[in-house]
């Protein structure tokens, strides 16, 4: 489970922030992450509760918000939502694809005391 290590290096940008910026508790992290991601929403926010416990983020409110799947269909010539990766282009059913986003997963907003 993969998760857990992306929760471990959340919650660490989360303390080094805490640090840096000096506030003592975070009410809700904002997270984006892509449909691509391969990250399992529902593991992220069991793993982030374990892993915030004791720290800043303890009671912490987890926002996930998901962000589609984008490629660049070259058949199309333009910007297509996928789900999955390596899937065809809704419109062509084409395969000549690069991917343009939806496989990141990024801290968008600490909310904060």
């Amino acid at each position: 489970m993969h998760e857990m290590s992306l929760c471990e290096s959340i919650v660490q940008i989360i303390e080094e922030q805490a640090r840096a910026q000096n506030f003592g508790r975070v009410r809700r992290v904002v997270l984006r992450v892509g449909e691509l991601a391969a990250v399992d929403p529902e593991a992220l926010r069991f793993c982030f509760g374990a892993v915030a416990a004791g720290g800043v983020a303890r009671d912490a409110e987890l926002d996930i918000r998901k962000i589609p799947g984008v490629v660049w269909c070259m058949h199309c010539a333009a910007q297509v939502r996928v789900s999955r990766r390596h899937e065809a282009c809704p419109d062509c059913g084409g395969h000549q694809t690069v991917l343009q986003g939806g496989d990141d997963l990024s801290i968008q907003e600490l909310e904060v005391d």
